[in-house]
Parts: C-alpha cells; sequence; structure tokens
C-alpha cells in the first residue's frame, strides 16, 4: 500500500489535495475531463480550501459525493454545505458539474435518484460500475468510511451503486440519522483512491485496518485498502508499526 507520513494535520491535507490534483489533471489530458466523489467530516476542509485557491480548471472536472447525510443542503451537518462554503462558493464552481445528492427527497429515494444521476453521467449498461477518476475517503475512529459503519449488511454489496443507510452509532456515540452512500463495488471500482486520515482519535483504527487481518465488517475502510493512497499525520500513525 502506498502511505505518505506527515507532521501534521494541515501537511498531510496539502500532499493529499496535491496528489488528487495531479490525477485530475492527468485525466484532463487523457480524456479532457475527469471525475470525482468527495467526502465530508472534518478531515477535509483545508484540503477543499486548498482546492479553491488552486486556479485548477474545474469547469472540466465532475463532483460527486461519496456520502451525504439526510439533512437539508443549508445544515451544517451537510457534506454539500461544508464543500459549498469552503470551495465551491469560493471558487464560482460550475452548479451543472456539482452532483449533489439530492436529500429532500428523502433517504430511498434520494438514493435511488443518485443511483440513476450517476448511471446516467457515466452511461452505465446494466451491471457495469461507475469509474470515477479519483475517490477521497476519510475513515472514521471507529474504522468506517463512507457511510459503511462496522457490521454494516451494505458492505457486502458488491453490485449496488448507492443506497440509503440507517447509522445508529459512530465510535460509541449514538447519531441515529438517515444517510446515503456510494457502495463498495463504486467503491473498488475507482481508478485511483485516496483516504486522508489525521487525528489522535484515528491511531488505533488505522493501525487495525492497515496492519490488522482483511475484514472490512469490522473495518469498512478497509475496502480498496490495499490500492488506495493514505495520507495520514503523526496522530493518526502513532500506533503503526514502523
Amino acid at each position: 500500500m502506498n502511505l505518505h507520513r506527515s507532521a501534521d494535520t494541515p501537511a498531510a491535507a496539502r500532499g493529499c489535495a496535491a496528489r488528487v490534483l495531479e490525477l485530475l489533471a492527468a485525466a484532463l489530458r487523457e480524456r479532457g475531463s475527469a471525475t470525482m466523489a468527495i467526502s465530508g467530516g472534518t478531515s477535509p476542509k483545508p484540503m477543499f480550501q486548498i482546492f479553491a485557491r488552486s486556479g485548477f480548471a474545474w469547469e472540466h472536472v465532475h463532483l460527486f459525493f461519496v456520502d451525504e447525510r439526510v439533512v437539508p443542503p443549508t445544515d451544517p451537518q451537510s457534506n454539500f454545505k461544508l464543500a459549498n462554503d469552503t470551495w465551491f462558493a469560493l471558487r464560482d464552481f460550475p452548479s451543472p458539474n456539482v452532483h449533489r445528492i439530492q436529500t429532500e427527497l428523502g433517504a430511498e429515494e434520494a438514493a435511488r435518484d443518485y443511483q440513476a444521476e450517476i448511471r446516467r453521467h457515466f452511461k452505465l449498461r446494466d451491471g457495469e460500475m461507475p469509474r470515477f477518476d479519483a475517490i477521497h475517503r476519510g475513515m472514521g475512529p471507529d474504522s468506517h468510511t463512507a457511510s459503511l459503519f462496522p457490521g454494516e449488511p451494505l458492505i457486502q454489496n458488491r453490485t449496488g451503486i448507492a443506497a440509503a443507510v440507517w447509522a445508529e452509532k459512530m465510535g460509541g456515540v449514538k447519531i441515529q440519522q438517515w444517510r446515503v452512500t456510494l457502495l463498495p463495488g463504486v467503491l473498488e471500482a475507482a481508478r485511483h483512491t485516496v483516504i486522508l486520515a489525521t487525528g489522535a482519535d484515528k491511531a488505533a483504527a488505522l493501525a487495525a485496518t492497515l496492519q490488522g487481518p482483511y475484514d472490512p465488517m469490522q473495518h469498512p475502510a478497509q475496502i480498496a485498502r490495499d490500492t488506495a493512497e493514505w495520507f495520514v499525520d503523526r496522530a493518526a500513525a502513532a500506533e503503526l508499526a514502523s
């Protein structure tokens, strides 16, 4: 696996951002356009700010979301709001290129709508998976990634594109919330995956995910573990064997 260790969170975010921009630039050279799916949470905020300042040709990039909480797009918990406030609005990102999960439809309908949107954009035939040029993922302190939490039956779904999921807890804390998430088959089909994991609260999960037995039902972040590029800070890497 490809592990990039940085001294702190800002440095890890810079490294991850630089790699994403490199991957997207390569896709533009090869195909004239690019696709990317992004995650939310707290870790990617500095990366999004770098994207906003980058001067990249975002008009040629179509942005999707790895997952989303079923809340209004103006809600502080919304992954779309985070990306919009720290990146899209500052960069005047072309709105037709942002494929937001339509959470106002409700969880199940939003998942169906999102799956249909992806199928249309990638011109998929039955049984085909979209191949994103880059997927950015995070990892929670409980080893979840996207909105696939430990023990979630959808972790075994390799044929679907997106689904609604009920999240009971995160890291032992009750959240009880509907979400929409991309499924493992899509995560595994990406041309490139970058995972940004920072903070001391991720240390135990990162060690188990990268160096423990392969068991994505217990550690969902192991999905595409060996083909992903991991960007971590010193705090998150504290429990990794050298």
